[in-house]
């Protein structure tokens, strides 16, 4: 199996800010907002949401074919791509555009503040599934956020190509109205995002948990460092959250979490151990700074899933 990951590919620059931005937004004051934080360190990743969790399936040993819009820029993002095994026959670039990029300041709380530019991004509703050179290796798909309108027809393009598709909303629930909700997760099998998320996406379509599982086969929810819950018709699995050694930059950990959600689902694990793989994977990327930063080994992996949920791990890796 093959997965085919759609989402943002976007250069991350990620930057700390050692106080907290609480105590410098005067809420009595928010008419006339102007804030400057002087950041204790920058670093400029790889990321985006299709490029992370692309790198997170190959540290699981996946097989997965990357597919969105990047610009001029993208040289040395492609050969990052290439030495991890990543496929890029699906990524498209335009030579008048720069790649998008991602500026997040994270404070002493874990809080962040991210401003976005989607340069090529805004083109990724002109590339097409069905034109994939790979497209018969294709046996499951991501949407991940990027562009809503190329969200949209790439959920539409799994669904006429009959490939299986997870819907990650992720922050780009906010750019869509109820309607448009509904007809992204029509024919998906599983939709993931976080609390705030799938509480947006519950309040803008008017469905209840009941309602949308009769549509999907799962409904995820993350909670950060409290775990997550995956949901079915049936029942609710409650999932704890891994054990990090240090927790240096929370930018990745839910598309670090996604993949390990994708490898579970297509080992067909019990849902129990399939979530506990997501948690640890996610343990790693909050480790690092940067979202494509982190490694492991079989060997580390599987005494820290064995640590932290006293089971044997379910996986194996070259």
């Amino acid at each position: 199996m093959t997965f085919l990951v759609s989402g943002s590919i976007a250069y991350d620059n990620i930057m700390t800010f050692g106080g907290k931005f609480k105590e410098h937004i005067l809420p009595d004051k928010m008419h006339v907002l102007n804030v400057s934080f002087l950041v204790d360190s920058m670093h400029k990743n790889f990321g985006g949401t299709g490029g992370n969790i692309a790198y997170n399936l190959r540290l699981l040993d996946q097989p997965v074919s990357l597919f969105g819009t990047v610009g001029k820029d993208f040289d040395s993002y492609r050969e990052h791509c290439l030495s991890q095994g990543i496929d890029l026959s699906g990524v498209r670039e335009f030579a008048d555009l720069h790649t998008a990029s991602c500026f997040i300041t994270t404070d002493r709380d874990n809080n962040q503040i991210t401003g976005f530019y989607p340069g090529a991004m805004t083109k990724s509703a002109a590339t097409q599934i069905a034109m994939l050179s790979n497209l018969s290796e294709i046996d499951f798909a991501i949407i991940a956020p990027d562009d809503p309108k190329a969200m949209l027809e790439h959920a539409e393009q799994c669904r006429l190509a009959r490939i299986p598709f997870v819907m990650d909303i992720g922050q780009q629930v906010i750019a869509f109205g109820g309607e448009d909700l509904l007809a992204a997760i029509a024919g998906a099998t599983t939709l993931i995002g976080n609390d705030y998320e799938i509480e947006t996406f519950q309040r803008k379509t008017g469905k209840t948990l009941k309602q949308l599982l009769a549509e999907l086969d799962y409904l995820i929810v993350t909670k950060g460092g409290s775990g997550s819950v995956i949901h079915t018709a049936a029942a609710s699995f409650d999932i704890p959250a891994a054990e990090p050694t240090q927790v240096v930059d929370p930018t990745g950990a839910g598309d670090a979490y996604r993949a390990g959600i994708l490898t579970g689902l297509k080992l067909q694990l019990p849902l129990a151990q399939t979530g506990r793989i997501a948690s640890l994977i996610a343990c790693y990327a909050v480790e690092e700074y940067g979202t494509q930063n982190h490694h492991f080994s079989h060997h580390d992996f599987c005494t820290r899933y064995q640590q932290n949920f006293d089971q044997v791990c379910p996986i194996l890796l070259n």
